[in-house]
């Protein structure tokens, strides 16, 4: 299996499930606090949301990796592709 291999992108991922890893820490500190349930649950769906966000974007990225590497294409090409991709991205960030 490949890897991601621009530095730019596992910082924006590494980002991502940092702020993922901050909101759920405050989901346990609501528990431990005895906030209510609607208001855990709550941070909790923004967890997710965070979460398969990051999911998304790291397989887009990985996508766009990929195919790239494996298509030779011109600079119009990679723009289209870079444009199929961006629409592959939010379909997939509407799935669930």
């Amino acid at each position: 299996m490949a890897m991601l291999t621009d530095d730019k992108t596992r910082t924006d991922l590494l980002n991502r499930l940092k702020r993922a890893e901050g909101q759920l820490r405050g989901v346990q500190r609501m528990i431990e606090e005895g906030e209510p349930c609607l208001d855990i649950a709550s941070q909790m769906a923004a967890v997710r949301k965070a979460l398969d966000s990051t999911y998304v974007r790291m397989t887009v990225c990985f996508m766009q990796q990929e195919l790239g590497a494996r298509l030779t294409t011109n600079e119009k090409g990679q723009k289209q592709l870079a444009e199929v991709l961006q629409d592959v991205q939010t379909l997939l960030g509407k799935v669930r």
